[in-house]
């Protein structure tokens, strides 16, 4: 941000659960004034405008609010697609959380309409601007470990029904451990290596329906209508091949979140569903021989949801690319749908989508700088 600009007025609408790790996240950047919230539910909008020095307004009044350039869309995946193109028609920029829609076609339509309005979409998540990822980018970068080749990716679980208070959505349409999850670890796999040419992958869902543990919905039957386990092979542009899984059938493994392997070494990436590390290495030929921990000396270590949306206001303002952009996170989108594509057709999906590698967060930062 420039030292002469005014911050960039925000507007947020859904005010659940994930609102206040936004509204935390926000007040450690300059760029960024939150000026007011909106839900369906108003009285949801005024506790967190009262808990955050806001206002409470009707969608309708947060998108006409003179003030307000960029609206953070924080709904349910089902309704993030008319969401943000009733954003981007009011005239304002946009970031959704992930996914930035349900369907493919829904987020090409979306970026069409924002670029034929001058106006930017970004998109969740933005765990890759944290300290570990970016911490292993800097090796990826470096060469310590050569040319990667090869890797893996794994989000392996039960399911979320023994503790979420609303578990039944992971299984409709729109959920899964794929939409859900696979966001973080794709998102990050571009950042790491570069956008992905072709996927070939097996998904299947182990039952019918699954029973509730949780305390608020023990015993509750949950349609199940989507895949619950997908395995898959990447392969990207720089001609690295990431082996895939992503699970909700899944009761106990031992895999590290995201390992890349190299021509010289390897390395051990944290979970993407974080911003801090740990961050190991194997270096061939270094000694004393075996993984070594890297120190973590970045900003950003500690939850900082609002990262992106300051990025992408501080590319308003400085007129540059932002990293956490629309195209990434349709690229991904495109990705996830050609895992369910593949395994019906079973052949290998091309993915038309080709964005630009995200550029890596300078080492030099202090905390609230991103450039």
């Amino acid at each position: 941000m420039t030292q002469t600009s005014k911050p960039i007025g925000i507007g947020i609408i859904g005010c659940g659960k994930i609102s206040q790790a936004y509204f935390n996240g926000a007040k450690t950047f300059a760029s960024l004034k939150i000026i007011a919230c909106a839900d369906l539910n108003h009285e949801v909008a005024q506790a967190q405008a009262q808990a955050n020095e806001c206002e409470a307004l009707s969608v309708d009044a947060l998108l006409a609010h003179p003030d307000i350039q960029l609206v953070i869309n924080l709904t349910i995946p089902a309704a993030h697609a008319a969401v943000s193109k009733q954003v981007l028609q009011a005239g304002k920029h946009v970031y959704c959380e992930k996914p930035l829609t349900v369907e493919l076609e829904a987020a090409r339509e979306e970026l069409a309409l924002a670029e034929s309005n001058g106006l930017l979409v970004g998109c969740a998540p933005d765990t890759f601007f944290g300290a570990g990822i970016q911490t292993a980018r800097e090796i990826v970068d470096s060469g310590a470990i050569g040319t990667i080749t090869s890797g893996t990716a794994f989000m392996l679980s039960p399911g979320p029904e023994s503790w979420h208070p609303n578990p039944g959505f992971f299984y409709l349409i729109g959920g899964g451990p794929v939409l859900d999850m696979a966001p973080y670890y794709l998102t990050a796999l571009v950042n790491l290596i570069g956008p992905v040419k072709s996927v070939s992958a097996v998904t299947r869902k182990a039952h019918e329906s699954r029973v509730a543990t949780s305390k608020i919905r023990n015993g509750e039957i949950l349609p199940v209508e989507v895949n619950t386990h997908a395995s898959g092979t990447l392969e990207f542009h720089s001609g690295a091949i990431i082996t895939a899984v992503f699970s909700f059938d899944v009761i106990a493994a031992d895999h590290s979140p995201i390992q890349l392997y190299g021509s010289k070494g390897s390395v051990k990436v944290p979970d993407p569903n974080t911003f801090a590390g740990p961050v190991e290495r194997f270096i061939a030929g270094e000694e004393p021989r075996g993984w070594k921990s890297v120190e973590i000396s970045r900003p950003y270590i500690e939850n900082m949801r609002s990262i992106g949306v300051a990025d992408m206001a501080n590319a308003i303002l400085d007129q540059r690319p932002h990293r956490a952009s629309g195209a990434l996170a349709c690229h991904v989108l495109e990705v996830m749908h050609a895992f369910d594509l593949s395994s019906e057709s079973g052949r290998s999906v091309e993915i038309q989508s080709k964005p630009d590698r995200p550029v890596a967060l300078p080492s030099s930062l202090k905390e609230g700088e991103l450039d």
